[in-house]
């Protein structure tokens, strides 16, 4: 992944599973989740809350607003 090839600071990722099928989805997830046990921060702006889960943090948006934040 380009993205990361020069291991930036913070990985910043819009919608990265939009569009993809559900194996093509999973395996961003699952690299994601690698990179993160590695130490690599990632903010990620999605709509499927399946993967939004995921996070340490979540924090909802209405209207250019923060609404709510969830931490795990």
């Amino acid at each position: 992944m380009r993205a990361v090839a020069h291991e930036p600071k913070i990985l910043f990722a819009d919608e990265p599973t939009a569009n993809l099928d559900n194996d093509s989805a999973r395996r961003i997830m699952e690299i994601f989740t690698e990179l993160h046990r590695a130490g690599q921060t990632i903010i990620m702006v999605t709509h499927e809350m399946e993967y939004a889960k995921l996070a340490e943090r979540i924090v909802h948006i209405d209207d250019g607003l923060i609404v709510s934040e969830e931490r795990r």
